[in-house]
């Protein structure tokens, strides 16, 4: 099912509303063109495939992280334990 309110959110911030979960209850608020239902659609990939990436960059973030507390003998439960 799409997600209409995440494509919206992620491309058009703040220039709409949505009533319900679809493309009906779209009330454009911006003085650009309204987007169609099939470039909301079309969207839907790409922002499945920006979702993954940003969860592999957390992903590979944390590794990193624990990599360099590693090196430095330390664990991230020794970073709580001292308040950081």
């Amino acid at each position: 099912m799409i997600d209409y309110t995440l494509i919206l959110t992620r491309h058009f911030e703040g220039q709409w509303t949505l009533n319900g979960d679809d493309y009906n209850g779209l009330t454009w608020l911006s003085d650009t063109e309204k987007p169609t239902k099939k470039e909301l659609d079309d969207l839907w990939p790409q922002v499945l495939e920006e979702i993954e990436i940003e969860k592999k960059a957390k992903i590979n973030a944390k590794k990193s992280a624990e990599e360099k507390l590693a090196k430095l003998g330390l664990t991230a439960q020794d970073l709580r334990a001292l308040g950081l």
